[in-house]
């Protein structure tokens, strides 16, 4: 599993600077194969909502789909684009544990602790 995010920036209509943050999730064959045996294109890895020095921004929903097919989000300053880029680092890190629990799926797990 890869992450791959993209950073942009445009002029507003107002001359202001707006920013873009556009990220994907590319999936290795075997991976594409486990979402697809195990239908959960639609699993939530994170419901969150998006505050900014208390003002709330939005709600998001990143859902396994969403991830690998791409999303786009449009923000007013590089805090907004900093708090998207660690909600979808954070959803990843679950992803990547979904991926890990059905790929072993069926078999035993052996945890020591010492």
């Amino acid at each position: 599993m890869k992450l791959r995010i993209t950073r942009d920036q445009a002029r507003g209509l107002l001359g202001g600077v707006k920013f873009e943050l556009r990220t994907r999730v590319e999936l290795t064959n075997e991976e594409a194969q486990l979402v697809k045996g195990y239908k959960v294109e639609r699993e939530v890895l994170m419901k969150k909502k998006l505050e900014l020095m208390g003002v709330p921004l939005t709600t998001i929903n990143l859902e396994i789909g969403s991830l690998t097919a791409g999303q786009t989000f449009k923000c007013n300053n590089i805090a907004e684009i900093l708090e998207y880029e660690k909600n979808i680092k954070e959803a990843c890190e679950a992803f990547k544990n979904y991926l890990e629990v059905m790929k072993h799926f069926g078999g035993e797990e052996v945890i020591e602790y010492q």
